[in-house]
């Protein structure tokens, strides 16, 4: 362990703050708090059970998402901020609070609706322009976290304009930006401006509003992260994924994969994540302690679990055998109507498994679309066609379509 310590303390391609994270990662993985089973090592050792990094005594929720319109109303105690009256109090507000927002990567993953939360203090539009322009630089230099995402929309605003034209001219890489679109709400002129800007930055990305608030019952959502729907005033507990890929190795068939090696496998899994969110919440005592829960900003009922999947294509493949292209996921028929049916499998077993503390989401974990890891070889993304195995086009959207319902 101290020779580990050592490697950290003397690399010399870590920055600064990049290796008092790690130090601490590396404190945190002395510890044995969870009562992990042998069940569920073996699935972890195997890597069908990834806990991406989580660590191993969860002190803080993964994702967070605060409600920032209640902190733009009423100010805060405990960083002793009053509510802002112009631009610059507003960018500055924001700002503070972002650096006292923890996640997993220590940096916020929500920044809010931006242009809902800037757009009543604009009065001079050039100089809310020049405020908007500096407050994303800021961002950029100081969140340096690509997983720090903010939303626009679905209302046009002059603020989202804003934001959309900076964005532009400054070619940043943070904050990533999702735009709530719904035809019946968002103008024409104000979705161009989004796809132009896109176009020229990679951003923003369009999430559908009304499927969105069906999913959430109506209310508001923020898009965070890797483009996680959460609630406002929540967030997520955790997010451990399952490699179809790997568990493929543990079935005999397509059969035996529904019907024993997956009901398995989301038996140890999700049992492994109720280890996670019960230290959590009972014995970390972030759910206590924190400010963002005595001023309002989050709420412990309004965070759920995330229970990842990758690796679909590579499992279907497997367990049918496809060598040639056209018996293969994204290109047979058979093989993507199997694919369907693992992930009904899936979504029945994971919300008929009921867990204590995500009231949100009726006491259930909810599915999340891994993107995967640094580490991942010959593992597709979610339900993804494997790169270089992608049909033309339309026939790629109408078969990633397929698994959007989940």
């Amino acid at each position: 362990m101290s020779d580990q310590i050592l490697s950290i303390v003397k690399n010399r391609v870590l920055t600064y703050e990049q290796k008092l994270r790690t130090l601490a990662g590396a404190a945190e993985a002395t510890l044995d708090v969870l009562g992990i089973t042998p069940e569920i090592q073996e699935y972890r050792d195997k890597g069908i059970i990834c806990d991406l990094f989580e660590g191993n005594a969860p002190y803080r929720a993964r994702y967070i998402t605060p409600d920032y319109e209640v902190f733009m109303k009423q100010g805060s105690k405990f960083l002793e901020i009053k509510p802002a009256k112009d631009i610059w109090e507003a960018t500055t507000n924001l700002l503070i609070l972002y650096n006292h927002v923890p996640s997993i990567t220590t940096y916020p993953v929500y920044l809010g609706n931006l242009d809902t939360l800037l757009e009543p203090y604009i009065k001079d539009e050039e100089e809310a322009y020049k405020a908007i322009k500096l407050f994303l630089l800021q961002i950029d230099r100081t969140i340096t976290d690509s997983f720090c995402h903010a939303n626009l929309g679905p209302h046009k605003t002059k603020a989202g304009e804003m934001i959309m034209r900076a964005t532009a001219e400054l070619n940043t890489m943070t904050p990533n930006l999702t735009l709530k679109y719904d035809e019946e709400v968002t103008p024409d002129d104000f979705a161009v401006l989004a796809i132009e800007t896109s176009l020229k930055v990679a951003k923003p990305s369009f999430a559908n509003n009304k499927m969105f608030r069906k999913d959430f019952y109506g209310e508001d959502y923020a898009i965070a992260s890797c483009y996680n729907g959460l609630s406002i005033g929540g967030g997520a507990y955790t997010l451990v994924r399952l490699n179809l890929a790997k568990l493929a190795n543990e079935a005999k068939d397509e059969e035996d994969l529904l019907n024993n090696a997956l009901p398995e496998a989301v038996e140890r899994m999700a049992s492994y994540m109720d280890k996670r969110v019960k230290f959590l919440v009972e014995e970390s005592g972030f759910f206590d302690t924190s400010f963002l829960v005595k001023e309002g900003l989050i709420h412990r009922d309004r965070f759920s679990g995330m229970f990842g999947v990758v690796g679909l294509a590579e499992c279907v493949n497997k367990i049918i055998g496809a060598e040639n292209k056209e018996d293969k996921f994204g290109w047979s028929e058979y093989a993507d109507e199997l694919g369907v049916r693992i992930i009904e499998r899936l979504q029945e077993l994971v919300h008929n498994y009921k867990t204590e503390y995500c009231e949100i989401t009726d006491n259930h974990y909810v599915l999340h679309a891994q993107v995967g890891i640094d580490t991942d070889a010959e593992i597709s993304p979610g339900c993804r066609i494997p790169i270089g195995d992608e049909p033309a086009l339309p026939k790629h959207i109408k078969q990633t379509a397929k698994f959007h319902p989940y």
